[in-house]
């Protein structure tokens, strides 16, 4: 398939669904469907509408065998259910978008593309667990890493702000969200990222507590008589800000509150900062320097409070945000005058790279 092609990119997360035509990088149109069970009329309508020539479907997890943009066939369908219980809320809607597209519009190729596949590529000592080595391969455990998709258009789109070359440098790419994420990213390849076997390990979240001491979750269970289950519900959604500041974990709402004096909201920043913080110095270890820092997702893209916070942290690199261009950015260079290491905010566009990466898929595969 020469040229560029019309690719409708299919979002699925865990109860909603986002729609996009992508004509190169123009955006033809885009819908988004806040409730969805895995009804097909959305995708259908879209489809009637507008056509495609390709569908690219973001999926959350591709396991150890899907490692770049892949055409969708039986077998492939197959392999991505299995990895349900790997990714238990957003796993099922994606495969409910590629059953749906193949079903309607057989002849256009579905691609997917896995947030695991940026990943997929790190180095030995930064992906295997220190677990026995049967465990290791009989269960296939390894630090998978997520917001691929995201963190791969993020340091390109980053680079290209900056002028600097996206396969070179050093580079710390941060998609913070309701869920969160940073990469390090080494001359164009991930060399290691803040979650792992699943989206719970790393930072402080939304709702997610992030790392925690594995023997602490063993005591709760052990000594104290929780149930398994209840514990890492309890982890995943009822914990990080939202557990510390009460309320959904929405930032906005901590910020605002602890301007008014609330402690509570006040200890969730600190913790949240520092957990940022901390796994930054992680990462630049790593990497051994820093050429770019990157902000991305909704909260990288619209909160300066945590972006200073990160930018302060950090000035032993050579990082140093310019406090005017910080308020007013929504993308763009932020970095101070003098700064040795660039600093950018990037307006998330999953829908490019998925657009991107099936482009690609069928150009080699197709």
């Amino acid at each position: 398939m020469a040229g560029p092609v019309r690719v409708l990119t299919v979002n699925a997360g865990s109860s909603s669904l986002k729609l996009a035509l992508l004509d190169g990088d123009e955006l033809v149109d885009d819908r988004h469907v806040e409730h969805w069970g895995g009804e097909p009329e959305p995708i259908e309508e879209f489809l009637d509408e507008h056509g495609a020539e390709v569908i690219g479907h973001r999926v959350v997890h591709g396991g150890d065998r899907i490692t770049e943009a892949t055409i969708v066939d039986d077998e492939v369908q197959d392999y991505l259910e299995s990895l349900t219980d790997l990714a238990p809320l957003h796993q099922p809607r994606a495969i409910d978008g590629i059953r749906v597209a193949r079903r309607i519009a057989p002849r256009v190729p579905s691609v997917v593309c896995v947030d695991t596949a940026f990943h997929a590529r790190l180095p030995a000592a930064a992906a295997i667990y220190a677990l026995p080595r049967e465990w290791n391969e009989r269960y296939s455990l390894r630090r998978y890493g997520f917001h691929g998709l995201s963190h791969s258009y993020a340091v390109r789109r980053g680079a290209e702000l900056t002028g600097l070359d996206p396969g070179r440098g050093k580079v710390l790419s941060c998609h913070l969200g309701a869920g969160a994420s940073m990469a390090a990213v080494l001359n164009g390849r991930c060399v290691d990222t803040t979650m792992g076997f699943t989206p719970e390990e790393g930072l402080v979240m939304n709702t997610r507590s992030g790392s925690v001491d594995p023997g602490l979750i063993g005591w709760l269970i052990d000594s104290r008589g929780l149930a398994p289950k209840e514990v890492f519900e309890t982890l995943a959604r009822r914990s990080g800000i939202a557990g510390l500041a009460g309320g959904n974990g929405d930032l906005r709402d901590v910020l605002d509150a602890r301007e008014n004096g609330d402690h509570d909201a006040a200890t969730a920043f600190d913790v949240y900062r520092h957990s940022l913080v901390r796994h930054a110095g992680a990462m630049l270890a790593v990497l051994g320097g820093l050429d770019l820092l990157v902000f991305t997702g909704g909260i990288g893209e619209h909160q300066p409070p945590v972006r200073a916070a990160v930018g302060s942290a950090l000035v032993f690199a050579g990082a140093a945000i310019d406090p005017a261009h910080n308020i007013h950015a929504t993308e763009g260079e932020i970095s101070a005058a003098g700064a040795t290491a660039r600093s950018v905010v990037v307006r998330a566009r999953e829908d490019l790279e998925i657009a991107r990466q099936s482009r690609v898929a069928v150009a080699v595969h197709g």
